[in-house]
């Protein structure tokens, strides 16, 4: 049998980083994620329950809103386990899906503030920067794409899209950073 080595999402044996004056691009490979859905007459998950638009941590998790009962689940650091079976335990009577393979993750960090990230913002999704704070989270249109959008911290943000569109999203962030570079 040949040797099978894993690789991110954009092809290499370790995650991409760029930095773009204060901007930091990475890709998060160590992301783990779980859809949760409620079933009809199901207890409460023990996960965190963020509302539409909102994205929440709690402990070692966090979660962000997809639908009516329905949640996408984090495991930072995770994605080597079985996050899926670690979260179905948490929340008995609901439906639990691993979602890891199918997506990828990009974080973006700013040195300076929110400043950065806001512009970034900006550029690239129909979001209005200045009150999409953190703790925020929306399912946008991105170059044609449907992606999720995560305002981690002020300085922090995270752009999660499907796995098989990574190098486009790549390119579409680092384009969209190289001008913001140029401009500043």
């Amino acid at each position: 049998m040949t040797d099978l080595h894993p690789i991110c999402a954009l092809g290499a044996t370790q995650p991409q980083t760029r930095r773009f004056g204060p901007l930091t691009l990475a890709e998060n490979s160590e992301l783990a994620l779980a859809s949760v859905a409620l079933r009809r007459d199901a207890a409460s998950p023990d996960l965190p329950q963020p509302v539409p638009g909102e994205w929440q941590a709690a402990g070692d998790i966090a979660a962000f809103w997809t639908g009516p009962d329905q949640w996408m689940v984090e495991g930072p650091g995770l994605a080597a386990t079985d996050f899926a079976a670690q979260i179905a335990a948490r929340a008995p009577g609901c439906s639990v899906t691993e979602q890891t393979d199918g997506f990828v993750a990009f974080e973006i960090t700013s040195t300076t503030g929110p400043g950065p990230i806001r512009a970034l913002l900006e550029k690239l999704v129909n979001v209005d920067a200045h009150r999409f704070t953190a703790g925020h989270a929306t399912r946008t249109g991105f170059h044609h794409m449907s992606v999720f959008v995560i305002r981690r911290a002020d300085d922090r943000l995270a752009l999660i899209g499907m796995r098989s569109a990574a190098g486009t999203i790549w390119h579409a962030l680092t384009d969209a950073a190289e001008q913001l570079e140029v401009m500043a």
